[in-house]
């Protein structure tokens, strides 16, 4: 299987710039950025509903895009590909922004809302993500 962006060199800070610069030109607001040593983990901006401002966390899983990418290469030892940690940074961040970028497409044409797209990443009070929040109750919805 070819990993999406297994190949690219672009610098993460630049995807991450990207990222930021697409958010912004759909009404992003106070967007902020995450670090761990030299190393951006995740994106946090607030969307502006009008009424409230709803903030939301994107995270970036660099550890697991490098375990990817060792069973990759592992698999295949003859590929391109490069398993390394900047490699996986790389990679990682530049899938976000394609997935960010095609999820504003459906926002252009209206087929969804800003607070839709992101709704697993909207941070809820206690600090944890919807998404965080349902898995931890196993998804079951309260009646």
């Amino acid at each position: 299987m070819a990993i999406l962006n297994y190949t690219t060199t672009v610098d993460a800070f630049k995807t991450v710039s990207e990222i930021e610069y697409i958010l912004m030109k759909h009404k992003a607001k106070s967007i902020m950025k995450n670090y761990d040593e030299e190393s951006i983990t995740g994106l946090s901006f607030l969307i502006d509903t009008g009424t409230q401002q709803i903030p939301v966390r994107l995270p970036v899983k660099v550890e697991e895009c490098l375990e990817v990418l060792k069973r990759e290469k592992k698999n295949s030892p003859r590929s391109n590909i490069k398993a390394t940690k900047e490699q996986a940074e790389r990679v990682a961040w530049r899938i976000l922004k394609d997935w960010v970028e095609a999820q504003m497409a459906l926002l252009d044409i209206e087929m969804v809302e800003l607070q839709e797209i992101f709704l697993p990443y909207i941070e809820i009070p206690n600090g944890q993500t919807i998404y965080q929040a349902l898995e931890k109750k196993q998804f079951l919805l309260e009646g």
